[in-house]
């Protein structure tokens, strides 16, 4: 780690919280497969200091996906810095040089022991603020797009709603060759507002990708988010709900698609402290070649939350007899006036489905792709159409790969 601590030197001396930030990271040191969380990931393959170029090393054009979300309200951001930004009446950005949390927790204290929140904590360049001001109800969706043109990219970001207001986001995360991008992001959604975000990543193949954000929701506010992991060597991301207000909902759904030697691994969690909050937690993907995919998701619910009801699915399909799937559900309750459940399934692309498709004059390959895209139709509903046109050319890319073996 030498290398990669010698290049973040520059940044680290700049102020006393980076430089806190990288003693506690240096005292928890990185994960390890023994770590229960962790026993998923090829980190035998991970080394820091294969990510020590932190200045920007290509000129690389913006991606042709990128391009067309930044056509509307947007706002650039390159190796987590703000670039550019076209944003309506109502919504603004900033940038902050110190972090802090939208639950006022002390920034260290709540990721604490998570190694590579506090290498964000570190080495992010700043903390990009957009803020929606109270009733202020957007029509048109904000793009928000991640450039990775440098080894590392610690982007990290903070989305704040005020009282009453509507509002739509879709993050997008692209380039990353040979790089690690460490997306660390929060979202305040205050009494009343609503929040629908679209997060996703379309990374290079060699890049590695672990992201974690955590949303906040007061009094009957709502929030609506979709996950999509496509690219990446190895994509891990973390999206937890605090719901702390009567009221609140939160529906989550993850989705992914993995080929050749990929690792997606998806944790989620729910926190219902407040009564009568609602989540709906949806994870579907599908796996090809030699990948695998791990999801991990809990439900917890403190006394006191009464009338919580919450829901947790997960749905894997194998498209090779070589992808693997993992699935781990939690249920964690202290409360007893609550509704809860959970399910899960792995397998193929049923067969009888296939069957009824070849039979009405369908290809083979079509039909596969038909079903696959089928699957994970119900998963990009509200979707810009960069994002569903994205899905997929995937599909069509790893149906051709498994073809080819």
């Amino acid at each position: 780690m030498n290398n990669f601590s010698a290049s973040a030197q520059p940044l680290l001396n700049s102020n006393a919280v980076r430089q806190e930030a990288w003693a506690r990271f240096e005292q928890v040191g990185l994960p390890t497969t023994s770590d229960e969380v962790w026993r998923y990931a090829p980190l035998r393959d991970f080394s820091l200091d294969d990510f020590a170029n932190f200045e920007p090393f290509t000129e690389r054009a913006i991606s042709t996906r990128g391009a067309e979300l930044l056509g509307g309200h947007s706002v650039l951001i390159v190796n987590g810095e703000v670039k550019s930004a076209t944003l309506p009446d109502g919504v603004t950005v900033e940038s902050v040089l110190i972090p802090t949390t939208l639950d006022q927790t002390p920034v260290l204290e709540r990721y604490a022991s998570d190694s590579f929140a506090l290498l964000n904590l570190a080495l992010a360049p700043q903390t990009v603020v957009v803020t929606v001001a109270p009733n202020v109800r957007l029509s048109e969706t904000i793009a928000l797009v991640h450039e990775t043109t440098a080894g590392v990219n610690f982007a990290r970001t903070q989305l704040v709603l005020g009282k009453n207001a509507v509002a739509s986001f879709v993050e997008y995360f692209d380039g990353a060759t040979n790089a690690l991008v460490v997306p660390l992001s929060e979202y305040s959604v205050a009494e009343g507002a609503s929040l629908e975000l679209f997060t996703c990543q379309r990374l290079a193949s060699s890049a590695w990708h672990i992201a974690r954000s955590t949303g906040y929701l007061a009094k009957a506010a709502s929030l609506q988010q979709s996950v999509i992991g496509l690219g990446a060597h190895y994509n891990r991301s973390r999206n937890d709900a605090h719901l702390l207000g009567v009221g609140a909902t939160n529906e989550l759904r993850t989705t992914f698609l993995g080929s050749g030697s990929q690792v997606q691994d998806f944790r989620t969690r729910q926190y219902h402290v407040a009564p009568r909050t609602e989540s709906r937690l949806l994870s579907k993907g599908a796996v090809a070649g030699d990948s695998r995919c791990v999801y991990t998701g809990l439900i917890e619910i403190e006394k006191g939350a009464k009338r919580t009801d919450a829901r947790q699915t997960n749905h894997n399909l194998l498209l090779s007899s070589t992808a693997h799937a993992d699935s781990v559900p939690n249920l964690d309750i202290r409360e007893n006036d609550v509704m809860c459940a959970h399910a899960s399934t792995v397998g193929p692309l049923d067969e009888l489905q296939r069957w009824y498709l070849e039979s009405r004059g369908v290809r083979p390959r079509d039909a596969e792709r038909l079903m696959i895209e089928g699957f994970f139709t119900e998963m990009l509903v509200g979707a810009p159409e960069e994002i569903v046109s994205g899905v997929s050319e995937d599909v069509t890319r790893v149906l051709s790969q498994e073809a080819a073996v």
